[in-house]
């Protein structure tokens, strides 16, 4: 048995569908979505970096969601759109685990990003006086140096424990891509201990870090509606209603995927809360910071205009 164990190097990854008639068709879309995802997100990048207006925390911070964003799309969709096309499914162990740290770091990176928005909007808006000497830029990398250690540190934790497993079920990954939760499944060690891990840490990283956002927002909300000024409201509840946007789905699909107990039903949706929060939330977050942000616009016009 050990010596079978040890043969299966390599996972076939069966995609979204197995139907050949939606290959094309699915090839076509997730290509225009990848594809606008890059361009909005390396786009705002290169904005921030470009126009001087935008060399502030909010947007610094602003950039650097951007960036996790397109590693979590880039782990995950170049992979899935060579499969509609090849017949050759074929992925060996090292480049899943792989996949999986980049998208897992990605994705944890965010976390804390989205934890350290919220606190620059509650000084923002809360303590507006206090504002230049909290939110200082060196704080800010600081704080953002910080998101991205823990964000790439603790899948490592994750990813040598995944080399304790051996795979003799099977090598077929009944996904579009390596997800941990997948790979228990054709485990043919016991994986007890990994999804005991997976499920604690994604309890108390998501809950902490999304009870940190909330009460942030909440105070924030209080201050809004303490505002006399119906432009200083509007700006505010403008800026903020998109970052609980952005919050609301992040957390959304990850508590349905690693917190909530599995079913056989809920199982069969677990492609569709995969598709949201590795394509769909990063094709969107760029859009929804920047459309409704005039210094973003803004920064766009001036940059049309110069060229």
């Amino acid at each position: 048995m050990s010596t079978k164990c040890l043969t299966v190097t390599e996972f076939v990854l069966t995609g979204l569908t197995n139907l050949p008639g939606l290959q094309v068709p699915l090839f076509l879309m997730f290509l225009v979505i990848y594809f606008t995802t890059m361009l909005g997100n390396l786009g705002l990048i290169f904005l921030i970096w470009k126009d001087p207006h935008l060399h502030t925390p909010m947007y610094l911070l602003l950039g650097s969601l951007a960036f996790a964003d397109a590693c979590s799309s880039s782990s995950v969709t170049p992979r899935m759109l060579m499969n509609f096309l090849s017949n050759n499914h074929m992925i060996s162990l090292v480049e899943c685990i792989t996949q999986f740290y980049i998208f897992a770091s990605s994705a944890n990176t965010e976390c804390f990003l989205l934890v350290v928005m919220a606190y620059d909007r509650y000084v923002a808006i809360c303590k507006p006086l206090l504002y230049p000497v909290v939110m200082s830029n060196i704080f800010c990398i600081q704080l953002l140096s910080v998101s991205y250690i823990i964000g790439f540190l603790h899948p490592m934790m994750h990813v040598s424990l995944l080399f304790r497993l051996t795979f003799c079920k099977s090598n077929v990954i009944h996904y579009f891509y390596c997800e941990i939760l997948q790979l228990f499944k054709i485990s043919c060690t016991d994986p007890k201990v990994n999804m005991l891990l997976i499920f604690i840490f994604s309890v108390f990283i998501q809950s902490i870090t999304f009870m940190t956002i909330i009460i942030s927002y909440s105070y924030v909300l209080l201050t809004i509606l303490k505002k006399k000024s119906e432009k200083g409201r509007s700006k505010a509840f403008s800026t903020c209603s998109a970052h609980l946007l952005s919050v609301s789905l992040f957390y959304g699909t990850l508590f349905f995927m690693y917190v909530r107990p599995g079913s056989g039903l809920a199982e069969n949706q677990d492609k569709i809360y995969s598709v949201f929060y590795t394509i769909l939330i990063p094709l969107l977050n760029p859009f929804i910071y920047s459309l409704r942000n005039k210094e973003v616009i803004g920064a766009l016009r001036r940059i049309i205009n110069t060229k």
